[in-house]
């Protein structure tokens, strides 16, 4: 039986994929002082009794690098697409011009850059400790098998396998760490 043993390395690595996927929207929703559509992405507005992402209920532009506007369709939902946006925490104050949400993206000062910064780090470790968890459980199922009857010569293989998965995706997350960090440090 310990001869068939197959760990499915793919499942492990779509796992870790998923974290990585989650690391960059949250990246995505950092301020880096450019107007960009992406960052309203985490924003939910309390809609027709349900919480809705911002762009089910209006059309959101980036018509100039310091400005985003939402376009909201309903007239009843522009002052709750407005509560969310100033309760969401990124930081900006909303204009209403009709149906229309302005948001002017101030120049991010030093203080707020290094905020920032250490927000990313935190999204960083999470996802690092998401990919741990996935190598855990690949650990867990190679030390069943080992319970099982495999061989040791079989775990230290997929034992390696495991970890040289692991840390080739914590490298992609420090890497984008460090890119983000850089983004969000450039004037």
């Amino acid at each position: 039986m310990s001869e068939d043993f197959e760990l499915d390395t793919d499942d492990l690595k779509r796992r870790m994929d998923g974290s990585m996927a989650n690391l960059r929207t949250e990246f995505a929703s950092l301020r880096t002082g450019r107007a960009s559509a992406s960052m309203l992405e985490p924003v939910m507005v309390d809609a027709y009794g349900s919480m809705t992402p911002i762009n089910q209920v209006g059309t959101v532009n980036v018509p100039e690098s310091r400005m985003v506007t939402v376009n909201v369709w309903d007239k009843s939902l522009v002052g709750k697409v407005e509560k969310a946006i100033r309760e969401s925490g990124l930081g900006i104050n909303p204009q209403l011009n009709g149906t229309i949400i302005m948001l002017p993206i101030p120049e991010l000062n030093e203080e707020r850059r290094r905020e920032l910064g250490k927000v990313a780090g935190h999204y960083a470790e999470s996802a690092r400790v998401a990919i741990r968890n996935v190598r855990r459980d690949g650990m867990d199922q190679i030390k069943k098998a080992k319970a099982d009857g495999m061989s040791e010569d079989d775990q230290k293989f997929w034992e390696t396998e495991v970890q040289e998965l692991t840390d080739e995706m914590i490298k992609a997350v420090d890497a984008a760490l460090e890119n983000k960090q850089a983004e969000i440090m450039q004037v």
